[in-house]
């Protein structure tokens, strides 16, 4: 998984997070340096001109995991609106910045419970 897919940020998402961003001490968390970075490489267009299966902020997503058919959703949020419910993911998250802007049918690699990584494919976004 070496070449990083095609992703697409809506002007709004893109001046949002840029805020978040900006706001942030340096050091605030580990993956700042990587989600700057996915921003500066996106494709960044109207909002309304983003297709619907692209995820987005507040976008909810349901995957695959690919070596057992297991399914799971989450919704991409803001640090604020993380809960305990385990069914969101933040931005600032390392999986959450590297799920903006991916699209359905995308796989990615995904943190696993006890180690590792699993690959994951996008299989559903709605928003």
């Amino acid at each position: 998984m070496d070449k990083k897919p095609n992703i697409i940020v809506s002007s709004t998402d893109l001046e949002r997070l840029e805020e978040l961003l900006d706001s942030l001490p340096a050091e605030a968390f580990p993956g700042k340096a990587e989600l700057q970075a996915e921003l500066e490489r996106a494709e960044v267009v109207d909002p309304q001109q983003v297709p619907p299966s692209v995820v987005t902020m507040n976008s909810t997503v349901r995957f695959t995991i690919e070596s057992t058919g297991q399914e799971f959703s989450r919704t991409l949020v803001y640090p604020k609106d993380v809960d305990s419910k385990g069914d969101k993911i933040s931005i600032l998250a390392p999986v959450g910045s590297a799920l903006l802007g991916l699209s359905a049918g995308d796989l990615i690699e995904w943190p696993s419970p006890g180690g590792g990584v699993l690959k994951v494919r996008l299989m559903d976004v709605s928003h």
